[in-house]
């Protein structure tokens, strides 16, 4: 089968955000980048394990600028065949899900993994919007997926349980935890993604429609009051007339 693993570049979680130029742009000073992990952990795992299951190939797609070279490697340290970066600073989510989607078309890929989110923007709506571009069956949130020849069982989590989905291929699925196990790149693999090709091709022009107006930190947070354990009264006391309901 020929899986299409979507992945982005993300801030560290233990990255200190700032913001530059009136608060208008992320400040990228002294930041590390990582794969997102969501995309990293689950999603090409998961492609990797039925591509050596049943044969087939793992193709990564990124798009971004020449930086992202570097995560690029590591996804295929870790086992992906080949990688393809779309020449591109995106500008939004419409934007990425457009190239993403374009290129899409040039290949028949069976199943187009994604993370269930970014760690960054927590938006999760690229993975909808290619299913959307692509008129693609769409599985958010999957947990779990097995697949029997073109037919493919995907278990998502919902409020209050899960949910059983079956779907023929080609379809595009988000994955969250339980899709698959963290795997480390190994030496080996490391030396191997050298030589593996990476594709560099130029943007196919598909239009942002929005543009940031400005970033806000959230308020910082408030200092923590201790109370003893012994003295419930006073607990009860803060909680009904001091406590601030969010």
């Amino acid at each position: 089968m020929n899986f299409l693993v979507c992945i982005s570049k993300v801030p560290d979680t233990t990255t200190k955000i700032n913001f530059a130029n009136d608060n208008t742009e992320f400040d990228t000073n002294g930041v590390n980048y990582i794969v997102n992990p969501y995309d990293e952990w689950y999603a090409l795992v998961r492609a990797l394990e039925l591509k050596e299951a049943a044969g087939g190939s793992v193709t990564i797609l990124n798009v971004g600028p020449p930086e992202n070279d570097a995560i690029i490697r590591k996804a295929l340290a870790i086992g992906a065949d080949n990688a393809v970066r779309v020449n591109l600073d995106p500008q939004d989510a419409f934007q990425i899900a457009g190239e993403i989607a374009n290129y899409a078309k040039t290949d028949s890929f069976d199943v187009i993994f994604f993370g269930k989110e970014t760690i960054d923007y927590n938006g999760s709506i690229v993975p909808g919007l290619v299913a959307e571009m692509l008129d693609l069956p769409y599985v958010s949130y999957a947990s779990k997926l097995e697949m029997n020849g073109n037919a493919a069982t995907i278990e998502r989590d919902i409020i209050g349980g899960s949910e059983i989905n079956e779907v023929d291929t080609p379809f595009v699925v988000s994955a969250m935890k339980g899709m698959a196990e963290q795997r480390i790149p190994n030496m080996r693999g490391i030396m191997q993604a050298r030589s593996k090709p990476l594709t560099v091709l130029e943007p196919s022009g598909a239009a942002s429609k929005t543009k940031v107006k400005e970033f806000e930190k959230p308020e910082d947070k408030g200092s923590c009051h201790y109370i003893d354990a012994e003295n419930a009264a006073e607990l009860w006391n803060l909680l009904k007339n001091e406590a601030k309901v969010l």
